[in-house]
């Protein structure tokens, strides 16, 4: 007992935090575009952060609920609906077995999340419910969802603590320009500091090579490198800026391949990365550079404010 998929979205996919430890073995860990969005989704239904849930991009899928369940919608609003009424985002909701949720296309942003309290019935690979398409890995058989799909609940709930206090405010997502913040490096060294300044101070236009595995940029001039542009291939993070010999960077996303040999000259800090993962094609980057230090700074304020909010609705 769970959810029928009715209709599957443009494309839907389980997600978890990723399938760590993998890399060596050349599996990318995929995971959340938008991991803020994915945590807090989990949180307002009561689950571990780890928990798969669904990741939507730009439109979402129509789901016929079989068991009494609550869940929570967070990222891009897509309209969401439970049989014909319109129901808020980032608020845990109680479905009943017989109801009906749909979802339109995002008036802004671009990736959505939906969580169900006690999580999927998803089995893991590698330890992860996250999907992988481009292998056929995890999730569910390993793909996007499809018409006529049916997952089960682990642990469905008909309460859970603070029910009507897990509500949280719904962000407003740039639709003309999305600001990155990232550090120089690791081959920074293989451009002049001329060029490692154009790259901080111009934006680019994020083009339609962008999906799960990266985001293809257009610089009105591309940028130059001291040398041929090419390095022995070494790993690469969530958030690798790579520069191809054309001088037109890629930011490497969830499902990036493991390793590769384009010198990197940044890495987009991993909080906004979900800045990114709602951004849309057409639209202006611009990369602000910040030290390690304050990278991490950033990274340790966010994993505090995910916990305070998680002791606020805590049993008492």
């Amino acid at each position: 007992m769970g959810i029928t998929v009715k209709n599957p979205g443009l494309f839907t996919t389980v997600q978890d935090e990723g399938r760590i430890g993998y890399q060596q073995y050349g599996v990318s860990p995929s995971g959340p575009m938008d991991a803020r969005a994915f945590h807090l989704a989990n949180l307002l239904v009561g689950n571990p952060l780890t928990e798969g849930a669904l990741e939507m991009t730009l439109s979402g899928p129509s789901l016929d609920f079989d068991e009494d369940e609550i869940i929570a919608i967070t990222g891009c609003d897509m309209s969401p609906e439970i049989n014909g009424e319109a129901v808020p985002m980032y608020q845990a909701l109680r479905v009943r077995k017989g109801d009906s949720l749909t979802f339109g296309f995002a008036a802004e942003g671009a990736r959505g999340y939906l969580a169900f309290a006690g999580g999927l019935d998803i089995p893991l690979v590698m330890g992860s419910k996250a999907t992988l398409p481009g292998k056929k890995l995890g999730g569910y058989q390993g793909r996007k969802l499809e018409k006529g799909d049916v997952i089960g609940f682990v642990s469905p709930k008909t309460d859970i603590p603070h029910l009507s206090e897990r509500v949280l405010p719904q962000p407003v997502f740039p639709a003309d320009e999305v600001v990155l913040r990232a550090i120089a490096g690791p081959q920074d060294d293989e451009f002049s500091r001329e060029e490692l300044r154009k790259f901080f101070w111009y934006s680019a236009k994020i083009t339609d090579e962008y999906d799960r595995m990266g985001c293809r940029l257009k610089r009105e001039e591309p940028l130059h490198h001291l040398g041929d542009g090419n390095i022995i291939s070494d790993g690469i993070a969530l958030g690798s800026v790579q520069v191809p010999t054309n001088g037109q960077p890629i930011i490497m996303l969830a499902d990036r391949q493991t390793v590769g040999g384009y010198t990197k000259i940044a890495t987009v800090i991993t909080p906004d990365i979900g800045r990114l993962a709602q951004a849309r094609p057409g639209m202006q980057l611009r990369f602000v550079r910040v030290s390690l230090e304050t990278a991490q700074d950033i990274c340790i304020r966010e994993q505090e404010e995910l916990e305070t909010i998680r002791k606020e609705w805590e049993v008492e």
